[in-house]
């Protein structure tokens, strides 16, 4: 009969081979897949190391249930929260201190004695740089700060919960503008589990319709840094980058920038930020529309007195031509009544010409005449009637 053992009796032979070989904690790095608190006070784990290898990265090559016990519980979750910014959650990569046992019933299990919470800002850290060089490499890093933006961006596409602090100061900004703006609201979950999922979703939902508007802006109110995780996800920037419409970001984090704000065309940090830049755009426009009309009237006004100028100008001009034209025409009268008197025919008269007339006018050759015909003399003081008694025409 060949030797076997009872299930007990092999579940006590590993539980004191565990305790031979593991009688001290160690420290285990590993990703949470499952966090639970219950009313008791424990909060219970899912640990999880992920084969990189497999096609979809998910597939795990480990697996462990752990257990932090109420007594440790507050403290730990303090300690790692104070020193990240953000709460311990599923996906979150984690170096714990365990202690190994095992349990004839329950089997394997770790109790976490302690965290270090620098390996999860520095496996943060790492995952965000590569997101970063992923971009990069993708080829889609300065693409959304390369769209056009509108020299007046009226018509807002807003990502943002409907019930969030921040898109209430948003639109309280907007409201007290005086410029016409027009926002529509694409209602999304803004931090938390579905977060990148939801505002995929809504960026997807802008695109369809992105000939409606000039601008997308991705606003929440402020919260912890674990809050930015679906900020810094590959997927959400990926969207963000090739969006093509320019994307204004008031995420609220003062001192922490997500990788969406790199990659986003206008990053700010608050929701009211992003409302005031859209605002000014049109209070910028104004201006130089008013600067622009200040402008054409110092031209008019300068243009009507240049030309009042070359009219008065050519008025003196026209004067001088006026009166030299008038002089000289006025000489030139002159010259021709001098004329007239050195011809006029008393002037010849007193000279001692004649003015011989027939009946045909003033004779003025002998054909003019006929022999017998009765002819007047006019000389210098009056006049001779004579008869024509005989015609001698000058020989050749």
């Amino acid at each position: 009969m060949r030797d076997s053992f009872s299930l007990y009796e092999l579940q006590r032979i590993i539980g004191a081979a565990v305790e031979q070989f593991l009688p001290h904690p160690v420290w285990v790095s590993a990703e949470i897949a499952e966090l639970k608190s219950n009313r008791s006070g424990h909060c219970y784990l899912e640990l999880v190391e992920r084969d990189e290898q497999s096609q979809s990265g998910s597939g795990a090559k480990a697996q462990a249930r752990a257990v932090i016990w109420k007594n440790l519980y507050p403290r730990l979750a303090t300690k790692f929260e104070q020193a990240t910014g953000r709460a311990l959650a599923a996906s979150l990569k984690v170096l714990v201190e365990v202690s190994v046992s095992h349990h004839p019933v329950y089997g394997l299990s770790l109790q976490i004695t302690d965290i270090d919470p620098t390996y999860t800002i520095g496996e943060a850290e790492r995952q965000r740089q590569l997101t970063i060089a992923q971009l990069k490499a993708d080829g889609v890093w300065d693409i959304n700060r390369e769209v056009a933006i509108a020299q007046v961006v009226q018509r807002v596409a807003v990502i943002s919960s409907a019930t969030a602090a921040g898109y209430r100061d948003f639109m309280q900004e907007i409201a007290s503008s005086p410029y016409r703006i027009t926002t529509t609201l694409f209602e999304a979950t803004m931090q938390g589990e579905g977060c990148e999922e939801s505002v995929v979703a809504a960026l997807t939902a802008v695109a369809e319709r992105s000939d409606e508007f000039d601008a997308v802006a991705i606003i929440r109110g402020g919260g912890s840094t674990s809050d930015l995780e679906c900020f810094n996800s590959y997927l959400t920037s990926l969207c963000v980058a090739q969006f093509p419409l320019p994307v204004l970001t008031g995420i609220g984090h003062d001192k922490d920038i997500s990788i969406v704000d790199m990659v986003a065309a206008v990053p700010l940090k608050t929701p009211t930020a992003v409302a005031a830049w859209i605002c000014a755009t049109a209070e910028r426009f104004d201006s130089q529309l008013e600067y622009a009309a200040l402008m054409l009237r110092d031209s008019c006004r300068k243009a009507s007195y240049n030309a009042q100028l070359r009219i008065e100008r050519y008025s003196e001009q026209l004067r001088r031509v006026t009166e030299m034209f008038l002089i000289h025409q006025s000489e030139k009268l002159d010259r021709y009544a001098l004329l007239i008197d050195n011809f006029a025919p008393s002037r010849l008269l007193n000279l001692g010409f004649a003015v011989a007339r027939g009946s045909a006018g003033v004779i003025r050759t002998i054909d003019g005449v006929e022999v017998g015909e009765d002819i007047t003399i006019e000389v210098v003081d009056g006049s001779i009637r004579a008869k024509i008694v005989e015609k001698n025409g000058k020989e050749g």
